[in-house]
C-alpha cells in the first residue's frame, strides 16, 4: 500500500498550445501508465472539439507509478475562458508544473496561471518545452523566467514534450524532497503543503489515527454518465473513503452511496477505498450534478466532518447570447442538450426567452467567446440542432427612477430611458504582453475601445501593458484586431474588474418598420451613431431583396440615427404588349406600383440567421 508520504499531487499550467497535453502524453508513456498500443497524441483530451482544435477544454486527472511514488497529475486547459478550471485543478493539488514555449517565451496566460499558483502556495517547477525546434530560444527564456519567478537558472528544466527529452528530469524533481534554494522542500508531499495545511488548519484538532479521522474530499470536477449516473472527481484531505459507504455532501446537504470508488489511468480503475492524499473518482447513485456542486466536501453520513473545506468562489458567466432552433419543432431538443451540457459544465447558466422573430429559444450564460463557440458547435455536432445564434452581450446593473435595482442580460430586457436613473457596465482588467516596437499600435486600439492604460513594465524584450476597459467593447472583435496590430505576436489575458456607471444606451434596429429585438445592442451614446450606420450596412448585405423596397434603420428611442434601404426588385410588366402603346403600358406600370405599396404595407421580410450575428462579422 502506498503511503501518503509516498504521494505526488500536481498540475501541469501554461499558456495555451505551449505544450502541456503533449507532456502529460509523454508523462504516461514514460511511467508505463498507457502502453505502446494504446497511446495517441492528447490522450487525456478525450473530446472530439478538443483534439480537432488543438485545445484543452475539460481539465482531466490520471495517476501513474514512478519510482515507488504514485504520481497525481490534473491536466488543465491554457486558453482564458478556462482559467477556472485551471483554479480548480490548482486547490486539489501542491505542486504546478509551469510549461514555458522555448520559441514564444512567458505569454499572458503563463502570468495568468503562475499569479493563480502563487495564491495557493504551490511548489512550481520551471519548465522549457519545445528546445528541439530550431526557432527555440531557451537561454532567453530561462532569463524572463528567472524574471518572472525569482529562481535559479540551472532549476528550469529543457524538456522536448514531443521527443520525450528530460521528462524523466520532471518527474524525479516532482518526488525529489530536497530544499530548493535554502527555504521550502521542491516538492512536498500532501500534509506538508499548502492545500493540506488549510484543511489542517480547519481542523484545529490533535493528529487521529486515519480510520478516525472524518473524511474530508473536496470535488473538484463531476459529470453526468448515462449509465452510471453522477460520477465526482475528488481529492481526499483527510479520512478514507472505502466502496459502499454512505456520503454526505455538506453544502447542498444531500446524501448518496459510494457505489464506487477508484483511480483513473485515464481509464477508470476500481479499488476498495481512497485515502488520505489520493486523488480518484466516486460513482454514485445522484441523479443530477446539482447534488454535488463543484467545491463542495464530501464526508461520511455516520462520522461527518465538522466544518468543510474552503471549497471554490462561485463562477458566474459574464457573455450572453440567445440560441434558438431553426424550427420551433426543435425547442424541447435544445432545452434537454442544454440541460444535459449543464450536468458536466458548471459554469453554464440558461433560462427561457422569447423573441417574436425567431421564436422560442434559451439565453444561455457562457465565461467568454471562445466558451459559446465550443458549447455552439457541441450542440450542433452532438445533439443534430440546427441553430440560431444571436449576437453575444453582457450583462448590466440598472438602477431605476423609483431607486428599485435590477440586472439585465439583454438590451431588449431595459425598460423606457424616462424610467432609468442609471446603466452600469461590467469593466475588465486586462494584460497584454507583446513584443516592444509593438506598443504604440496596441495603446491607440485600447483607447478607441474606451479603455485606459494602468501600468506598463517589460520582462526582457516584452511589454507588458495592463488596462481597463469596458467588457462590452471587448467582445466581439478586440481579440483579431489585437492579432492584427501585433502580427499575432501578442498575447491576452482579462478578469472581471467591477461594474461602471456610463452613459449607456440601447441602439434598436428596425427592419421594414418593425423592432426586431434580438438585434438590439447596448452601447455607450458617443459610438452609438457609428455603430449603427456600420451595423445597418452589413445588415443590407445579409438580408436578401423582396419585391418591394426595404428600408433597414437604426433608432435611439423615437430618433432615428441610421437607415440603408434595399431596393425591389423590378419585374417588366410591359414585356407582355407588343404594342408601342404608351397609355396602356403607364396603365400597367402604375397597377404594378400600387401592388408595390400594398405588398410593403403587409409583406413580411424573412431575416436570414447570419443577420443574427452580425455584430461578430464588424470588421
Amino acid at each position: 500500500m502506498i503511503t501518503e508520504k509516498k504521494i505526488r499531487n500536481f498540475c501541469i499550467i501554461a499558456h495555451i498550445d505551449h505544450g502541456k497535453s503533449t507532456l502529460a502524453d509523454r508523462m504516461m508513456e514514460i511511467t508505463g501508465t498507457v502502453s505502446k498500443r494504446e497511446m495517441k497524441s492528447q490522450l487525456l483530451d478525450s473530446m472530439e472539439l478538443e483534439r480537432e482544435k488543438g485545445i484543452t477544454i475539460k481539465l482531466a486527472p490520471v495517476t501513474m507509478k514512478w519510482r515507488g511514488y504514485q504520481l497525481n497529475l490534473i491536466d488543465t486547459p491554457g486558453h482564458v475562458d478556462f482559467s477556472y478550471e485551471v483554479s480548480r485543478s490548482l486547490q486539489a493539488v501542491e505542486i504546478a508544473v509551469l510549461v514555458v514555449d522555448a520559441t514564444q517565451g512567458i505569454q499572458a496566460q503563463t502570468l495568468a496561471n503562475v499569479y493563480l499558483a502563487l495564491e495557493q502556495n504551490l511548489t512550481i517547477i520551471p519548465v522549457v518545452n519545445k528546445v528541439d525546434l530550431l526557432a527555440a530560444e531557451t537561454e532567453k527564456v530561462k532569463e524572463q523566467i528567472v524574471n518572472l519567478l525569482g529562481c535559479d537558472k540551472d532549476e528550469i528544466i529543457e524538456v522536448s514534450a514531443k521527443t520525450g527529452k528530460n521528462i524523466d528530469k520532471v518527474l524525479d524533481r516532482i518526488v525529489a524532497i530536497e530544499v530548493a534554494a535554502g527555504s521550502r522542500p521542491a516538492s512536498p508531499s500532501p500534509r506538508a503543503a499548502g492545500a493540506i495545511s488549510r484543511a489542517a488548519a480547519l481542523r484545529n484538532t490533535p493528529e487521529q489515527p486515519l480510520s478516525q479521522t472524518p473524511l474530508k474530499a473536496l470535488i473538484f470536477d463531476s459529470y453526468f454518465d448515462d449509465y452510471r449516473g453522477v460520477v465526482l472527481y475528488v481529492r481526499v484531505f483527510e479520512g478514507e473513503l472505502k466502496r459502499g459507504d454512505e456520503i454526505r455532501m455538506m453544502a447542498a446537504e444531500t446524501n448518496g452511496i459510494a457505489l464506487e470508488v477508484g483511480i483513473l489511468t485515464p481509464k477508470m480503475i476500481p479499488l476498495e477505498k481512497l485515502s488520505e492524499g489520493e486523488i480518484g473518482y466516486i460513482v454514485t447513485n445522484l441523479k443530477t450534478t446539482r447534488e454535488a456542486k463543484v467545491g463542495d466536501t464530501v464526508t461520511l453520513t455516520y462520522q461527518p466532518a465538522k466544518e468543510a473545506l474552503p471549497g471554490y468562489k462561485e463562477v458566474l458567466p459574464f457573455v450572453y447570447a440567445g440560441f434558438f432552433p431553426v424550427s420551433n419543432d426543435q425547442y424541447k431538443d435544445l432545452k434537454e442538450a442544454v440541460e444535459k451540457l449543464a450536468l458536466s459544465d458548471s459554469a453554464l447558466r440558461f433560462e427561457p426567452e422569447n423573441s417574436p422573430v425567431l421564436g422560442f429559444g434559451l439565453r444561455i450564460g457562457f465565461l467568454g467567446l471562445l466558451h459559446m463557440d465550443i458549447i455552439r458547435e457541441r450542440l450542433e455536432r452532438e445533439f443534430k440542432l440546427d441553430l440560431v445564434v444571436t449576437n453575444p452581450s453582457t450583462n448590466y446593473q440598472v438602477t431605476l427612477m423609483n431607486g428599485e435595482e435590477m440586472e439585465i442580460k439583454s438590451a431588449g430586457d431595459l425598460p423606457d430611458q424616462t424610467e432609468v436613473a442609471e446603466v452600469r457596465e461590467p469593466w475588465v482588467k486586462g494584460e497584454i504582453i507583446l513584443p516592444k516596437e509593438m506598443i504604440g499600435g496596441v495603446l491607440d486600439l485600447i483607447n478607441k475601445k474606451r479603455g485606459h492604460q494602468t501600468n506598463l513594465s517589460y520582462i526582457e524584450d516584452r511589454a507588458v501593458i495592463d488596462f481597463e476597459a469596458p467588457m462590452a467593447n471587448l467582445l466581439t472583435d478586440f481579440y483579431d484586431q489585437l492579432k492584427s496590430v501585433t502580427s499575432g505576436y501578442a498575447s491576452f489575458n482579462y478578469e472581471l474588474n467591477g461594474y461602471k456607471a456610463e452613459d449607456l444606451v440601447r441602439v434598436d434596429f428596425l427592419v421594414a418598420g418593425n423592432r426586431i429585438d434580438a438585434l438590439s445592442v447596448m452601447c455607450h451614446r458617443s459610438e452609438a451613431e457609428a455603430m449603427g450606420r456600420e451595423v445597418v450596412k452589413k445588415l443590407k448585405e445579409v438580408i436578401p431583396r423582396q419585391s418591394f423596397e426595404v428600408a433597414l434603420q437604426a433608432a435611439i428611442g423615437a430618433r432615428i440615427i441610421a437607415r440603408e434601404t434595399i431596393g425591389a426588385y423590378r419585374k417588366d410588366v410591359t414585356v407582355k404588349i407588343h404594342t408601342g402603346d404608351r397609355d396602356r403600358k403607364a396603365k400597367l406600370l402604375q397597377k404594378q406600383k400600387r401592388g408595390k405599396a400594398r405588398m410593403k404595407r403587409f409583406g413580411k421580410v424573412d431575416i436570414p440567421s447570419e443577420a443574427f450575428t452580425v455584430m461578430l462579422k464588424r470588421d
